[in-house]
């Protein structure tokens, strides 16, 4: 694990100012469920905007996630993850900025 755990309690953003939203199906919590890589991540608020239009990031995929810790067999993320903040038409539009994290992980 590369730094502190993520939770669905973390504070997650996209680089234009979107707020990123957690929703696990695990089974290990801190003082919420731990984040896995399966996960679903979902994006509101972004602003991006570009000369055709606006082209806002909807979703989070996790490109390097932990590599030696698990939960229910999928890697977990930590502040140290990259995610990628995808668009509608899944072109990445920056990197998932971790705000606010979760130290301490126990199993249920």
């Amino acid at each position: 694990m590369a730094g502190k755990a993520l939770t669905t309690a973390a504070t997650m953003m996209c680089p234009h100012g979107g707020t990123v939203t957690a929703m696990s199906s695990g089974r290990v919590t801190a003082t919420a469920p731990v984040l896995r890589a399966t996960d679903t991540f979902l994006i509101a608020g972004c602003s991006f905007s570009t000369a055709a239009g606006p082209m806002p990031c909807v979703t989070v995929r996790w490109v390097s996630p932990d590599t030696r810790v698990k939960a229910s067999g999928a890697a977990t993320l930590s502040e140290g993850s990259i995610g990628l903040c995808l668009n509608g038409a899944n072109a990445p539009q920056g990197t998932v900025s971790v705000l606010m994290t979760q130290p301490h992980a126990t199993t249920v």
